[in-house]
């Protein structure tokens, strides 16, 4: 067997390699670029958003454990998208309208939902 031997390129044929690969590789940067930056975006925002909630979660939870009247020791605070949901148990119906007050006068909350269950 006779080995076989590369020929070099010459200067029009490096320029048309060149540019081939400029025209495949320029297109695929971009779009990964693109894609990267929107996965990026989408996932700071979810992100956020769950650190808001939950700092409002925690918000709530301290101003009903401050309230001087009732410390709501059996009520559960969840928070999604800035809405309040209250859920647990109080002894009466006034200590429920308390808890949907203190939490509606808390910041970042936007609305309460209140399931609180009278024991």
């Amino acid at each position: 067997m006779k080995p076989t031997t590369l020929t070099p390129l010459n200067s029009n044929q490096g320029r048309v390699i060149t540019r081939i690969k400029q025209l495949l590789c320029a297109p695929l940067a971009m779009a990964m670029i693109i894609f990267a930056m929107g996965c990026d975006r989408h996932n700071s925002a979810s992100t956020a958003k769950f650190v808001d909630d939950d700092d409002t979660s925690g918000r709530v939870s301290t101003a009903l454990k401050a309230d001087t009247a009732y410390k709501f020791p059996d009520v559960k605070v969840t928070t999604f998208q800035g809405t309040v949901q209250l859920s647990g148990f109080v002894d009466n119906a006034s200590q429920k309208d308390r808890a949907a007050e203190i939490a509606k006068n808390t910041t970042g909350v936007k609305d309460v939902k209140n399931n609180i269950s009278l024991k």
